[in-house]
């Protein structure tokens, strides 16, 4: 390799040695340099006890992007005297597993045993993943597997069974923080950043530390005399796009969020989890259709407005289209956050599916049939049914449970909102109904 200000060949094309990214510079070279998974990493977390005996697990590391997968992955090889072996599950296929498997029953042989590192375990297929468990269970390698996906979703239960699972936070502020002050001691000057700029950068990073690092590097080559702030940043430095997967698990987080945070009542974080689903390019008529189903299932009969402003909602959103739909579903998100809730209609639905599946098919009792032919009244159907709205109440109450079958109290209104009526009202004929039992 030719030294800086030294020519090689092709006419002076790489007339000096690139230089090394920023981030792989400041790549840990210790499990102690590691940043945010003291929960794994420190003495007595799962890693940290494995390192210290010496003797690893096969295990899935499952985390987001740059939180330090790959690195630890590399790292434990190191502290363990094993051969690292790193495959990409995106670019390798079943000879190269075969490869690399006779690769390392040589090694055992020699004495040495073999990590092998499969980034983006998840994209291998369940057969793939079928051919890891004889070299995993006989010990010819240690399996470490790094996915940004739920290994529940993604990975076999096989291989499960046969490896730990072991969750990596995303970098919070104070890891990133770190990562800063690294970058500014390996560089030999402070980032051009005010404040106010500093927390944007950990903001935009999202977690990622290779992100981080790679705008560092961006940051460092502006002119030695500048000075950022937020809105001169936001103008240098390209937005990241949110780590939003409509199709993964990130997308499930999210409304799982937005649904709870309604059910809650916290209506400003309902607000905000609306609209970073919106800010990842999620489809909004997803999110009526959920926001409908909140209505009816955890606001239901507490406010029976609810659904009708669902719908009207999802409706000004189909005619209006984006951006200005968009306001009336968050119209929408304010509403039910703010209303009363009961999901007594939902338990209620659920109770009776599950005595009807108990009861089979029990007959209606004959009094409540009707008897358009001869036969059907001499056998009894229709006899001595009463007609509602002729009795003093406008409330027979009478038995419309299968004969045989004793009466279920499915419904239970909650003392919210419109319930309260409803229960006051239930009450009401229950007293009738066993005012008519004593007659």
């Amino acid at each position: 390799m030719a030294r800086r200000g030294e020519s090689g060949g092709d006419a002076g094309l790489f007339s000096a040695a690139a230089p090394r990214p920023l981030a792989d510079r400041l790549r840990p070279r210790t499990l102690d340099e590691v940043v945010g998974q003291d929960h794994l990493l420190k003495p007595d977390g799962p890693l940290g006890r494995m390192v210290a005996a010496r003797r690893l697990a096969s295990m899935v590391l499952w985390g987001p992007p740059g939180c330090g997968k790959t690195t630890i992955a590399r790292l434990l090889a190191h502290s363990t005297d094993l051969h690292f072996e790193p495959l990409s599950a995106v670019f390798s296929g079943v000879a190269d597993l075969r490869k690399v498997f006779e690769a390392a029953r040589a090694r055992r042989v020699a004495g040495q045993g073999t990590l092998l590192f499969i980034d983006e375990i998840h994209r291998f297929n369940r057969s793939q993943q079928d051919g890891f468990l004889p070299f995993v269970e006989d010990g010819t390698v240690t399996l470490v597997g790094a996915t940004t996906e739920n290994p529940s979703f993604e990975l076999n239960a096989a291989l499960l069974s046969r490896a730990q699972v072991f969750v990596l936070n995303r970098l919070d502020d104070a890891a990133l923080e770190r990562l800063l002050s690294r970058a500014e001691a390996e560089m030999g000057r402070p980032l051009p950043l005010d404040a106010d700029a500093r927390a944007a950068v950990k903001a935009m990073a999202d977690g990622d530390g290779r992100f981080c690092l790679n705008l560092c590097e961006e940051l460092f080559a502006l002119p030695g005399d500048t000075v950022l702030d937020t809105n001169a940043l936001a103008a240098t430095i390209q937005r990241r796009a949110p780590l939003y997967d409509k199709s993964q698990e990130g997308h499930y987080n999210l409304i799982s969020a937005l649904h709870k945070s309604l059910r809650g009542s916290d209506t400003d974080a309902a607000l905000y989890w609306y609209s970073r689903m919106l800010d990842g390019g999620e489809d909004p008529r997803y999110i009526a259709r959920r926001l409908t189903r909140f209505a009816v299932e955890d606001v239901g009969l507490a406010d029976p407005n609810a659904l009708t402003q669902a719908i009207a909602a999802w409706e000004a959103y189909e005619r209006l289209g984006s951006p200005e739909g968009e306001l009336a579903l968050a119209q929408l998100v304010i509403y039910l956050g703010t209303a009363p809730k009961s999901n007594a209609g939902y338990t209620a639905y659920k109770a009776s599916v599950r005595a009807a599946k108990e009861t089979g098919s029990l007959m209606p009792p004959k009094h409540i049939l009707n008897a358009p032919t001869k036969l059907m009244k001499t056998i009894g159907y229709g006899k001595g049914y009463e007609y509602d709205h002729d009795t003093a109440e406008g409330f027979s109450g009478q038995n419309y449970f299968p004969d045989g079958m004793a009466r279920r109290e499915f419904y239970q209104p909650v003392e919210r909102g419109f319930e309260r009526d409803l229960r006051k009202r239930l009450d009401y004929w229950a007293k009738l109904r066993e005012r008519r039992g004593e007659e």
